[in-house]
């Protein structure tokens, strides 16, 4: 009972990151294909919407990884001893991503410096989201090859095939989609808005398709989540049908101009579809190596880290709700604003990493 209540806790904490921090992700893609006469104004809104919260949003996934390593020890060291060589980039993407974003906002103000700190933090956005969900796709391919504990192979194929690069494009797709969606809300300038509108909408088409191609790709990539979703046909479909579902009402939404309705229903399709991964997943964490059961750590440490979690989500979720009203606010930059009028400065301070 307790190592399920933990792969929940876990499954729900990526689905946070896909949320919040992919669609920051997202934001240094639509960064990096800024063109025409409002590029400037659409680089500036997504400063300002990733300034404030996106060292928040790795919360989300320092969450799961700590849930990983502590209830599900021996599936965690499988997972990073055969997966080092994309979650060693992917780390080291999200560091200069970090980084470069912070640079742009603190060295010089002079264009070449701007831009390539930008196309850094843009090159970054794009690849991170990638290496993620090609380590995704490996886990759930069954190509990591796992005896008396010890992994004998998968350490490149396992990541480098078909299937998994799929995922990896899934998964950029998604977040960019999310982005738009969530700038297209953000945005005060009516023409800005209107950009990213028609960009969500492109986006969400693209999503519709990179599905396709992953759910036909299953078949051979990933037979054995292939066997089990025909055996839990039942408790399978649903989850994808709704996905599908939420994203044509999105899409309808976005069409007649109710972006905002558009961003609930966009949350919900992302989230159908990471419970759509965590059912055709299951019983295994590392398929088909380690399972849920025989992974599980001791019943005492899964009991201290539900009390953990549960102590952690009283204090995490008033933080970051608090966070949100704060920095997410329609007047939450009026102070910034005031200070580039006073001084001159084409870019706020950068206090908030804008």
């Amino acid at each position: 009972m307790l190592e399920n209540l933990a792969a929940l806790a876990l499954v729900s904490s990526l689905a946070f990151y896909v949320l919040m921090g992919g669609a920051d992700f997202g934001g240094g893609v639509w960064d990096l294909l800024a063109r025409g006469e409002r590029a400037a104004a659409h680089r500036k809104l997504i400063a300002r919407a990733i300034g404030p919260i996106w060292e928040a949003n790795h919360v989300w996934l320092i969450l799961a990884v700590v849930i990983l390593f502590t209830a599900f020890p021996e599936a965690y060291a499988t997972i990073v001893t055969a997966l080092h060589v994309p979650l060693s980039l992917m780390l080291l993407g999200i560091v200069f991503r970090g980084a470069a974003f912070t640079f742009r906002a603190y060295d010089s103000e002079e264009d070449k410096t701007q831009r390539l700190w930008g196309r850094a933090f843009a090159i970054a956005s794009v690849v991170t989201p990638v290496l993620l969900g090609m380590s995704v796709g490996a886990i759930m391919s069954g190509r990591i090859v796992v005896v008396e504990g010890a992994v004998t192979s998968g350490y490149v194929a396992s990541w480098l095939a078909p299937f998994p690069i799929a995922t990896g494009l899934l998964c950029l797709t998604i977040f960019t989609y999310l982005a738009a969606v969530y700038l297209a809300v953000e945005a005060e300038e009516r023409e800005v808005q209107e950009d990213f509108r028609k960009r969500a909408i492109v986006a969400g088409a693209v999503v519709l398709v990179a599905l396709a191609v992953v759910f036909v790709l299953s078949f051979s990539g990933a037979p054995q989540l292939a066997q089990a979703r025909r055996e839990r046909a039942l408790l399978a479909f649903p989850p994808p049908l709704l996905a599908i579902a939420f994203a044509a009402a999105a899409l309808v939404f976005l069409a007649r101009k109710r972006v905002f309705l558009a961003r609930l229903l966009a949350a919900a399709e992302v989230v159908s579809l990471v419970v759509t991964w965590g059912i055709g997943q299951y019983p295994y964490l590392v398929v088909p190596a380690h399972t849920i059961a025989d992974s599980a750590a001791p019943s005492a440490t899964l009991r201290l880290l539900a009390g953990a979690l549960a102590l952690g989500a009283v204090v995490l979720f008033p933080s970051l709700a608090y966070l949100m009203k704060v920095f997410k606010g329609r007047k939450a930059f009026a102070v910034l604003d005031d200070y580039r009028r006073k001084t001159g400065r084409l870019k706020p301070p950068p206090d908030l990493g804008s």
